[in-house]
């Protein structure tokens, strides 16, 4: 059974979205969960949602970019729960513009967030789980980092480093016997505050225009849901997938089939 009882789970990107959806899902198996986040309110709000079901949690603000504010999150956490067995790097930001409208700030701000902050976590996250005995790390990468897409250059190229990151850390890790397991899941098009962020420039007409658009693009005949990713991240977390790692897990409703 996928469930995390008597575990310590630390989610960043965790005030919205997939992040929160997951920080939920954890919670009601059985996890003690960390929520990490720049965004102070939504984090909050994750934390009073697991709270009001009966879970475990705790907001920590955190910006994944920023070395030192790992140095102390971590730490802080397994003080807090008395140890760290799960890592969801699942912060992330997108940048939907042309190649020429790209500035190198532009390009550097994406990775910063999607990629630097993956590498952070998974170095301070793998330390603490060694310490501890092991434990599961999921990064959370994305569809444009299998595959190119237009618009979508420091996107796509962050989230492609997040694939090979994973595989690399999954390999060191077995090698040396840290017993921490990592893998990365690739969500196709998730209608979360980001996809619906795509969308915003339009007016109300537009929006839905271009969101119905998104469905049409879909084999599933759907767009996915925040839950369809959760559930996939708990499986990998979870002791159901301890002879999985380095695997990369497409949860597109088939985007990328042919």
């Amino acid at each position: 059974m996928a469930e995390l009882r008597d575990k310590v789970a630390l989610i960043t990107g965790g005030a919205s979205g997939i992040g929160r959806e997951t920080a939920c899902l954890f919670a009601a198996q059985g996890a003690r969960v960390a929520v990490a986040d720049i965004d102070e309110g939504g984090g909050a709000e994750t934390v009073a949602r697991i709270a009001a079901a009966g879970g475990a949690a705790a907001f920590f603000p955190l910006d994944v970019a920023d070395e030192a504010a790992w140095e102390a999150t971590v730490p802080a956490v397994v003080e807090r729960f008395g140890g760290l067995q799960v890592l969801v790097n699942g912060a992330g930001i997108e940048l939907v513009r042309k190649i020429p409208d790209t500035s190198l700030a532009d390009f550097r701000r994406v990775t910063a967030i999607n990629l630097d902050g993956t590498f952070l976590g998974t170095k301070l996250g793998m330390t603490a789980m060694r310490q501890g005995g092991g434990g599961a790390i999921v990064n959370i990468s994305s569809v444009a980092g299998i595959n190119g897409q237009i618009r979508q250059i420091a996107y796509c190229a962050s989230k492609g480093a997040v694939r090979l990151l994973t595989k690399a850390a999954a390999m060191e890790a077995a090698h040396y016997g840290y017993n921490v397991r990592v893998n990365s899941v690739h969500p196709g098009t998730i209608e979360t505050p980001m996809v619906h962020g795509m969308v915003a420039h339009h007016d109300e007409a537009g929006q839905r225009a271009a969101m119905e658009k998104l469905r049409q693009m879909q084999p599933a005949g759907r767009l996915g849901q925040p839950i369809d990713v959760a559930k996939v991240i708990l499986f990998l977390a979870s002791d159901a997938a301890d002879f999985i790692t380095g695997a990369e897990i497409v949860v597109d409703g088939g985007l990328t089939i042919g």
